[in-house]
């Protein structure tokens, strides 16, 4: 809207605001924007959640150091999905479908988390949809988002053909096109898009969900990657930096570097308020919303194949549940981990949770490193 206001409209009457066409100078603005609304909302947040007795629910399973979290505002997500939201509203250019696509997307999980919040809180339990049901609406709104690129892709401003790291002259295309010149079953040329997407974007929304058990970790992790992907989406857009590391450019993507800074910012704003020990937490209104925001611009910048260095942390978290539940399964209720997510096998082995949680910061860090470094490996 500010794009819109000050140099759509008023740069040929104030040459000054010619500096809003700049997409780094939005950028800083969309995250600082951010910031100062996750800083200034939050405590009315906090306490309004507090008035309607919107308190986290404690499993009884997890480690018995969390049982004096119980009680502890939830829901937070709300507050990241407005500091998310406002600042790329106010700062991108909002003629670009990317920045719609991006967004919806954002909300969609962040609706399906509230609603599983929201059973939670009135059921009084710390059960809310059951994992069908939420893993049914995810996946729904990731194939919402992979038709919509579909859609783009028709229209010449999206490509389905993969980038892939260390062989970017290697680009396979998941679309089956011989497929699409026949009558009846044309939309089969598609499926292997779709469900790609579907996979990517539902994955990544459940690997931050699990992730969020301890104090400031998933919201830190996603500060890291947010970063990240705040690069990519610059390098992915710029005309010089695309052609330089070998990347296919995609203009409208530069866009969506204002919904990563802003992402980043609001992230941080979250932080200063759920840092241990938290005053609020995201519930899975945040956490589902953040990771199908990362998985969804992954998906759209076409470095879905770097997510597992992007988010590191969130598929090792995933990657250990579904490893416990395997082994619980298949070997006779034997474990490998004390505990799954990982976070927790690390608390039982006696590390204390800011130790946990600092020491998943610099892996993540790590991670986001080396996919940056890919760039220019080939």
């Amino acid at each position: 809207m500010l794009y819109w206001l000050l140099y759509q409209k008023l740069f040929p009457y104030f040459r000054l605001f010619r500096i809003f066409r700049y997409l780094t100078f939005r950028t800083v603005f969309a995250s600082l924007t951010a910031l100062l609304i996750g800083l200034l909302i939050g405590p009315y947040v906090i306490e309004k959640l507090r008035e309607f007795q919107i308190g986290q629910y404690i499993r009884e399973e997890g480690p018995q150091s969390h049982q004096k979290k119980s009680g502890t505002p939830t829901m937070g997500g709300v507050l990241i999905l407005i500091s998310v939201l406002v600042p790329t509203l106010l700062w991108s250019d909002l003629s670009n479908p990317l920045v719609w696509l991006v967004m919806l997307s954002t909300l969609a999980f962040g609706a399906i988390g509230f609603a599983d919040d929201y059973i939670k809180v009135v059921h009084r339990r710390n059960q809310g949809l059951t994992a069908r049901a939420k893993l049914g609406l995810q996946l729904l709104v990731s194939g919402g988002v992979a038709v919509a690129l579909v859609g783009l892709e028709t229209h010449g401003n999206y490509s389905t053909r993969l980038m892939v790291p260390f062989a970017k002259r290697f680009r396979p295309d998941l679309v089956i096109d011989s497929l699409l010149h026949m009558p009846h079953v044309w939309w089969l040329g598609y499926a292997g898009f779709v469900v790609f997407v579907m996979i990517v974007i539902a994955g990544s929304s459940n690997a931050v969900n699990l992730t969020d058990g301890l104090d400031g970790l998933a919201i830190g992790c996603t500060i890291i990657a947010a970063g990240a992907l705040t690069v990519l989406t610059y390098v992915s857009g710029h005309v010089v930096f695309a052609d330089y590391l070998e990347l296919q450019r995609m203009p409208l993507v530069s866009e969506l570097t204002v919904f990563c800074g802003a992402m980043v910012g609001a992230s941080i704003g979250f932080l200063w308020y759920n840092a241990h020990p938290a005053e609020i937490f995201m519930g899975d209104v945040g956490s589902l919303a953040l990771g199908g925001a990362i998985g969804t611009v992954a998906v759209v910048i076409k470095q879905e194949l770097l997510l597992p260095f992007i988010g590191g942390v969130f598929i090792l978290e995933a990657v250990s549940v579904m490893l416990q539940v395997g082994s619980y399964k298949l070997r006779n209720g034997k474990r490998i981990f004390k505990m799954a997510p990982l976070h927790h096998h690390f608390e039982l082995m006696g590390w204390s949770e800011s130790k946990v949680i600092a020491r998943f910061w610099i892996m993540a860090l790590v991670f986001a490193l080396f996919a940056l470094t890919t760039l220019k490996l080939r």
